[in-house]
């Protein structure tokens, strides 16, 4: 079944959208080579309770921390523990929280140190798709047209989309429906309408779309171990542009600020 949310549900989800936001900017400010993935989570997790929320993936389906983080050919479930970061890791985090019954969630993949030039164009078509789908997720277009964007987007540069894994709708629960494919044909699947909200998650891998998961049973990684991307905004649909809730801005100021 399909839920629309009210005015009033859509701020809650943005209340708890923004916790994730200024999470993530927490681990942007720590994250760098030498520390251990565990320590990461360690900062989300606090941060997410002293704001009154629960961190939503923690004993999710027996997930047992607070972050999803998945580094180079991982592509989403990686589990935090004594990994340690290195210079030219791409690293994806993947965060949510639960506050006042509404969840959040957002995921954002960190370049540290120097980056190989083809990585980094890995990064930037991704997150750039993320967009391209966010421009169609508006009443009146369809669940195909954002899929749709993204595919159209990342293939001719060469880049694969990910058919195994999926965004999906959010609200009261951390997973409702639709499910939200990476790739589609434009005008078709169901029809937006305003109350949809929707976590949009492009993940886009340099070599093939294939995927395995490891044998810890929630890590998934590319077949071919190349590097994958992974992106994702909650966002309302609306008439004429869609509403995002969460936001890149708090990590985006503090990578601005190291970097100059």
């Amino acid at each position: 079944m399909i839920t629309y949310k009210s005015t009033e549900e859509i701020e809650l989800l943005r209340e708890s959208s923004l916790i994730v936001a200024r999470a993530l900017g927490e681990v942007a400010k720590k994250i760098k080579p030498g520390i251990a993935t565990k320590a990461l989570d360690k900062i989300a997790e606090e941060f997410i309770r002293d704001q009154g929320a629960k961190p939503a993936f923690k004993g999710y389906n027996g997930f047992p921390t607070t972050l999803c983080i998945s580094i180079n050919e991982h592509v989403v479930h990686g589990i935090p523990g004594d990994r340690i970061i290195d210079d030219g890791d791409i690293v994806s985090i993947d965060c949510g929280a639960l506050k006042n019954g509404f969840y959040g969630d957002s995921a954002y993949t960190f370049p540290i140190g120097n980056i190989q030039p083809d990585v980094m164009k890995l990064l930037e078509a991704t997150k750039t798709s993320l967009y391209k789908a966010i421009d169609q997720a508006v009443e009146g277009k369809r669940l195909g047209d954002i899929g749709n964007a993204i595919q159209s987007h990342v293939e001719p540069l060469g880049f694969s989309v990910v058919k195994d894994l999926v965004g999906h709708g959010i609200g009261k629960n951390l997973h409702e429906k639709p499910n939200v494919l990476n790739y589609g044909k434009r005008g078709n699947g169901m029809l937006l309408k305003e109350g949809l909200v929707l976590a949009i998650e492009p993940m886009i891998n340099m070599g093939t779309h294939k995927v395995v998961q490891e044998e810890d049973r929630w890590t998934v990684r590319t077949l071919d171990r190349k590097p994958s991307a992974h992106y994702e905004h909650t966002v309302a649909v609306k008439k004429g542009k869609a509403d995002i809730l969460s936001s890149f801005k708090f990590i985006e100021e503090v990578l601005f600020l190291q970097k100059n």
